[in-house]
């Protein structure tokens, strides 16, 4: 593994953690997160600090992986996806003050190895999505998918399970 420090127009790539062949399209802001071997993170790609990326994985273009995330190895995560790690946000704290780090509450999410998650699907917090589940596109997970299922919908419910 190594540590990316650098920032240019095309990448914004500020103590990142990469692993070998690991392949980072244009625009993608990136801090404080690691990035497992053989990992592709397509173009318009945020990754948050304390976000863990497996090896193997496939990230597409204009997905948004916030802090508390981890993402295990082989997991494929299609265009636009959106992970949500806070229950209650709120700009302002109630006199008035802008909220900081300390007034609100990290929600941790897992996938587990080899899960698909398909295009636009937005996932909440304190979320585990099973290993090599296949969520279906547009959905919206608001609790747990237990491994080898296949679930969409809004919210998403099991349709079947792999064999």
């Amino acid at each position: 593994m190594k540590t990316i420090t650098e920032d240019s127009p095309k990448k914004s790539l500020t103590n990142v953690t990469v692993g070998e062949d690991v392949k980072i399209f244009n625009f993608v802001n990136a801090y404080g997160c690691s990035i497992g071997d053989r990992t592709k993170v397509g173009a318009f790609v945020e990754i948050q600090k304390g976000a863990d990326i497996g090896k193997d994985c496939k990230i597409s273009s204009h997905t948004f992986i916030c802090e508390g995330v981890k993402i295990g190895d082989g997991v494929f995560i299609g265009h636009n996806v959106s992970f949500i790690n806070d229950m209650f946000p709120k700009a302002i704290n109630d006199d008035g003050s802008m909220q900081t780090d300390e007034d609100w509450e990290l929600v941790k999410t897992e996938i587990k190895d080899h899960a698909s998650i398909g295009t636009s699907v937005t996932i909440l917090g304190g979320i585990t999505i099973g290993f090599n589940v296949l969520i279906g596109a547009g959905s919206v997970v608001t609790k747990n998918i237990p491994d080898n299922a296949v679930a969409a919908g809004n919210p998403a419910k099991i349709i079947r399970f792999l064999k």
